[in-house]
């Protein structure tokens, strides 16, 4: 019991630990004047730059401070006067004379004289045990002048004894922990805490989002129970989460410390607060401590309609590829989300088209009110003719990187209006789909727009009696992806036919494993063992990858494996590839496969040797320690040798989160007629068509038909020339993050980080009557380029970085079937052009008359070109393809 009573009070006594002599607040003597030296400076670099290589500037002044009244009832509640003087501007760094801005210039010419007397006019903080209860200062001052005071104040909150508090500041309401010891006490501040006003957004996807580490620690030096010392340092470093190597750091100091003390003039009699400012200054006005929002004017910026004409070349189709292209549609957002509704319009009518699409893009991609009732006024629904242009529209709103109930508001009411293709109207309907999704991530499932849409999506689904309406709906939940629209997506996997139970199954594989219950894997066990009727293979096996990636039971995993040897031979080899593919990339359900295929009567030889050319496999495409990416490639055949889906998915991801890059699907069905072929069970029925299906940035877009319809595909098949079909182009606005930070000096530094992507995904299906062969191809060809910029503007002076990469590449798929044998060579190949990679670092100072200090450094280097790796047999199957190609005709018809 007596050890337990020492240890509490142990305990207690470190807890309550306060600076030595002091059981009350701070205090400041009567009748004195206490003359101090203060600075602050700010730091902007890489978070690895050498600190001889940061921009930034010190402000740096005397500050007089003096006690104006003293509370009669309670010694700790004072006034004190606060007076800044003789204010400089300087390098932090030191710089020859030719680098440094401010040789030369005195604090008048930099800031000017109505800024500089703002400066130097007091301010009165009551100040109660150490507390800032109060901060009085002049009306109408400059904000940024009244920021840098309220930075100064802050130093003032203050407590004696450790322990946690809440505690106002320039940084807004923060929690604060307090450490006491001696004649020393040090604050530490918890940044992510503080409540203030905010502007800015961040990215939807958190792959493409900015983290932010904050640190702040102030440490104080008393002596004679008032401040001798105060040092301040607060850190931010921000890093693009898929790339840290882009990234920015910001450091923010101040220093105030005491030079003399001499007499002072003296306190003024009073009772009560008000009345004692009054006295001093009927002036003086109660103003809150946290900073006030800074408004900034782009200084000798060109007009819109200017800059557009700038960089409008490097929008021209054919540029589309490189780099300078993306780096211009960044930079013309920008411009775009500070012009007018009448701005917007005027150089969209004054456009000619080859440059049209791409004006489309970066005016939705902007996502500014104005920018919508622009893109809204311009575009005519009812016009067929310019469907291009509204399907560019479309896809900008499907890829919104900050999505909004406006947008999504605005798109539903388009629906309730005429179109002139219907194309576009199911394309208008895929995207609502899309934009549910986004802001129900968002928290956004209960907004009116919401509701409105998912009930417009659900009862179309549930309603629609046409083919092409109940894949338009299908196609929009593969979007939206809502829990209740499960049961009516396994009614349609069940019962529809052809195409229409495909898009289903091809919904439900999108969920999380978490809303894959009990009979969503009941009817996918149903449709792949085919216990009610015979379906197609492409609808089996996607029942079957379903099944394995929703945590299998013993039995479900069993029966699969039970039933390679008993499927049609192109699916009994797809099978054992999806099998070996689980096992080498060790993807969750691998235990359990594992585990079953310790029983012998299902891991057998006969079982397991079967042949043909179908296959599955993933691989990386890169591994780093910032993200990854994968890829998954699934071939499926005919039992004639002709395609029926190839399936090409890319995802990137890290340890928090994962987004489906991209996926190019190309499916056929119903081509045995061409070479007279035997149909497969349950395919005798299935009209030829072929089409090609993408999705990009996890947004199911409005798939392309190449033919439909046996009339379509011989006419088709004899006009074609061998050009692929483009299935996505466009530029695409990936990373959007901007906010402000308010630093305690009472400057607010300025972070914006954007990314964008120029994208051109196509991809064909040839085939050679004559040569008996058939062709695949899919290419995505992009650029990309990410700009972080960061930057301390006070007016008077502004200090900044941009941090920036790019990279341009091409991602090529193609597969080769010979069928003029049987059984019919197959040839798979994925390869990775060489790509050139660039960074760039340019830092700046400058100030309002034009002397400015850049510093600008850049390294570039090249991608080598790989070619992805597939399983051995296709190496071995493509050997023998090429070797019997050495005589054939590179013409296609």
């Amino acid at each position: 019991m007596i050890l337990l009573t020492v240890l509490f009070l142990c305990i207690f006594s470190t807890y309550s630990a306060s600076v030595k002599g002091h059981t009350t607040g701070p205090r400041i003597n009567n009748d004195k004047l206490y003359k101090f030296a203060y600075s602050t400076e700010v730091l902007i670099d890489r978070v690895k730059g050498l600190p001889e290589d940061s921009v930034g500037y010190r402000i740096s002044s005397d500050v007089d401070v003096n006690l104006v009244w003293r509370n009669p009832n309670n010694d700790d509640d004072q006034l004190i006067k606060i007076m800044i003087k003789h204010v400089k501007f300087e390098n932090v760094n030191e710089r020859s004379a030719q680098k440094n801005i401010f040789k030369g210039k005195h604090s008048e010419n930099i800031v000017g004289k109505e800024y500089l007397s703002a400066f130097q006019s007091p301010v009165v903080l009551q100040w109660t045990h150490g507390k800032v209860k109060n901060f009085y200062s002049y009306k109408n001052e400059p904000a940024v002048i009244q920021n840098l005071k309220r930075g100064l104040a802050s130093l003032f909150q203050l407590q004696l004894h450790s322990g946690a508090a809440r505690e106002v500041d320039v940084s807004g309401k923060c929690n604060v922990t307090y450490h006491a010891r001696e004649s020393q006490v040090t604050k530490i501040k918890a940044l992510g805490t503080c409540e203030i006003d905010k502007t800015g957004f961040t990215s939807h996807n958190e792959l493409f989002d900015v983290s932010t580490k904050a640190t702040s620690a102030t440490i104080y030096v008393l002596e004679d129970s008032f401040i001798k010392s105060v040092r301040a340092e607060e850190n931010y470093v921000l890093s693009l989460n898929f790339q840290h190597t882009t990234n920015a750091k910001i450091v923010s100091k101040q220093k105030l410390e005491l030079k003399s003390t001499e007499a002072g003039p003296r306190v003024v009699a009073g009772k009560q607060v008000t009345s004692v400012i009054k006295t001093l200054d009927s002036s003086y006005v109660a103003i809150p401590l946290v900073a006030e929002p800074v408004q900034t004017e782009c200084r000798n910026c060109p007009s819109i309609s200017e800059y557009w004409q700038a960089i409008r070349k490097q929008l021209e189709p054919e540029n589309l590829s490189n780099a300078e292209a993306t780096r211009s549609f960044l930079s013309f957002i920008q411009n775009l989300r500070k012009a007018t509704k009448e701005e917007i319009l005027q150089i969209l009518r004054s456009e000619r088209n080859a440059v049209l699409p791409q004006l489309v893009d970066a005016v939705t991609s902007a996502q500014t009110p104005a920018s919508l009732e622009a893109m809204l006024e311009f575009l005519d629904f009812k016009n067929g003719s310019s469907s291009v242009l509204q399907e560019r529209f479309l896809c900008a709103c499907g890829f919104a990187s900050i999505p909004n109930e406006l947008l999504l508001k605005s798109l539903m009411n388009r629906l309730q209006g005429q179109f002139g293709n219907s194309e576009v109207r199911e394309s208008v309907t895929i995207i609502v789909g899309a934009l549910i999704k986004k802001l129900c991530d968002k928290g956004g499932c209960k907004l009116p727009a919401v509701v409105r849409a998912k009930k417009l999506i659900l009862g179309g689904l549930d309603k629609a009696m046409k083919e092409d309406e109940v894949k338009m709906y299908l196609l929009a939940m593969k979007n939206a992806l809502l829990p209740e629209a499960i049961p009516l997506l396994l009614k349609y996997a069940e019962s529809g036919e052809g195409t229409i139970g495909n898009i289903a199954a091809s919904v439900l594989q999108r969920y999380d494993v978490s809303f894959i219950t009990k009979e969503v894997k009941e009817t996918m066990n149903r449709i792949y063992h085919q216990n009610h009727k015979i379906y197609e293979k492409t609808l089996r096996t996607t029942a079957a990858v379903i099944i394995f990636s929703s945590n299998p039971s013993y039995m479900e995993v069993k029966n699969l494996l039970l039933s390679i040897g008993e499927l049609p031979s192109e699916m009994n080899k797809y099978m054992l590839s999806l099998v070996q593919d689980i096992l080498h990339f060790e993807m969750p359900a691998s235990k359990m496969i594992r585990k079953v295929l310790k029983d012998m009567v299902v891991h057998n030889y006969d079982r397991f040797s079967k042949t043909g050319s179908s296959s599955a496999y993933s691989g990386y495409v890169t591994r780093g320690p910032d993200a990854s990416s994968t890829y998954s490639l699934d071939i499926l055949y005919s039992g004639s040798g002709i395609l029926r889906r190839s399936n090409l998915n890319i995802f990137l991801f890290n340890k928090n989160a994962q987004l489906h890059a991209s996926q190019v699907v190309i499916e056929a069905q119903g081509l045995e007629s061409i070479i007279a072929a035997t149909v497969d069970e349950g395919e005798e029925n299935l009209e030829s068509f072929a089409g090609m299906s993408a999705i990009l940035l996890d947004v199911q877009l409005r798939p392309v038909t190449f033919f439909q319809g046996y009339a379509d595909l011989m006419s088709k098949m004899f006009s074609a020339t061998g050009d692929p079909i483009n299935v996505v182009k466009g530029l695409i606005l990936l990373v959007d993050y901007s906010q402000v930070i308010q630093l305690q000096s009472g400057l607010k530094a300025s972070a914006e980080f954007q990314g964008g992507l120029a994208i051109d995904i196509s991809g064909g299906m040839e085939f050679s009557l004559w040569y008996r062969e058939s062709k695949t191809r899919v290419q995505n060809r992009g650029a990309m380029v990410v700009v972080g910029n960061i930057t301390v503007d006070s007016f008077f002076v502004k200090a900044g970085m941009e941090t920036s990469f790019e990279v341009e590449a091409t991602l090529n798929f193609i597969s080769t079937v010979k069928f003029s044998e049987y059984p019919f060579l197959v040839c798979m190949q994925m390869d990775k052009t060489e790509s050139p990679f660039r960074q760039y670092v340019t830092k700046y100072e400058s100030l309002p008359s034009g002397k400015q200090y850049t510093s600008r450094k850049g390294k570039v280097k090249l991608l080598a070109s790989s070619e992805y790796p597939l399983h051995q047999e296709n190496s071995n199957m493509c050997r023998r393809v090429f070797s019997t190609q050495s005589d054939s005709s590179d013409s296609w018809f």
